[in-house]
């Protein structure tokens, strides 16, 4: 009698051990990403997600800290043949509507050169500029300015 009192502490202790132990375990089998599988452009820990490129004042550089998105969205295109990109340049509202437009084509431009360096074909891009048109921060003050002087990475697919 003691003997089976023991046992069923001991069974119900295990039992309670288990299952403490569970509350840790990942329950998802995918990982803390799954959610976004199959779409690398909304996992915010994915480079893809990044579609923006951001210029200096009055620059069609390529900034370094760009060059990594840069390449990511390389390897994508060479990974997805049917994709094909829109490279937007952007400026802010500083200067005419002349220099803008041909500042932004620049700005496209590069980032079109940068990638074809990577081996995306030329086919698969378009370059094009919005010049100071299609502002993304309405304000006057240089942050916005900052968030205006960009090349975006829009997707299509054939």
């Amino acid at each position: 009698m003691q003997f089976k009192s023991k046992v069923l502490l001991v069974s119900l202790g295990l039992a309670g051990a288990l299952l403490t132990g569970c509350s840790s375990v990942d329950l998802n089998p995918n990982g803390p990403d799954s959610q976004y599988a199959g779409d690398p452009f909304s996992n915010p820990n994915s480079p893809l997600s990044q579609q923006s490129i951001y210029f200096a004042f009055d620059s069609y550089t390529v900034p370094a800290e760009s060059q990594a998105m840069i390449e990511a969205h390389a390897q994508y295109l060479a990974t997805h043949p049917s994709a094909t990109v829109v490279l937007e340049g952007n400026t802010d509202e500083r200067g005419g509507r002349e220099y803008n437009l041909a500042l932004g084509q620049k700005r496209s431009d590069s980032v079109e050169n940068r990638l074809q360096l990577l081996g995306v074909p030329a086919d698969r891009m378009e370059s094009v500029s919005f010049g100071k048109e299609r502002p993304r921060a309405m304000g006057h003050d240089e942050e916005s300015y900052q968030q205006n002087r960009r090349v975006d990475i829009i997707y299509r697919t054939k």
